[in-house]
């Protein structure tokens, strides 16, 4: 089962959703410090509990690039979009989502609009 990790500017019901697809997932709301996490902080705890970062925060890119993984990271290069749309989409990708962390071992995964693409 994957287990995602819900960075602060994602939507808090977005860990409901990625239930329904039998993902275990927490936004970073569940913890203490909430909405005022810093990105080490939720490296931190993605590692410690074998989670991958769901976000839109290109610095956990970066951090990936220099660095390398874990944690792993679920990028969101989406844009502005309505949590209905975020929603569709993770609806539309969750069986490629699981194949390519799951079964392929991706280390990152880059979520856009039309693609995912998997490093």
């Amino acid at each position: 089962m994957l287990r995602f990790l819900i960075d602060t500017q994602l939507p808090f019901s977005l860990a409901s959703k990625l239930k329904e697809f039998d993902f275990d997932a927490i936004h970073t709301t569940y913890f203490n410090a909430g909405h005022l996490m810093n990105d080490s902080e939720i490296r931190r705890i993605a590692i410690e509990q074998n989670r991958i970062i769901i976000t839109k925060d290109t610095d956990f890119m970066e951090y990936y690039i220099v660095k390398g993984a874990p944690p792993k990271v679920f990028l969101l290069e989406i844009g502005n979009i309505s949590n209905k749309q975020l929603f569709q989409l993770i609806e539309t990708n969750h069986h490629w989502i699981t194949v390519l962390f799951a079964h392929q071992n991706a280390d990152m995964v880059i979520c856009q609009n039309d693609k995912l693409v998997s490093y």
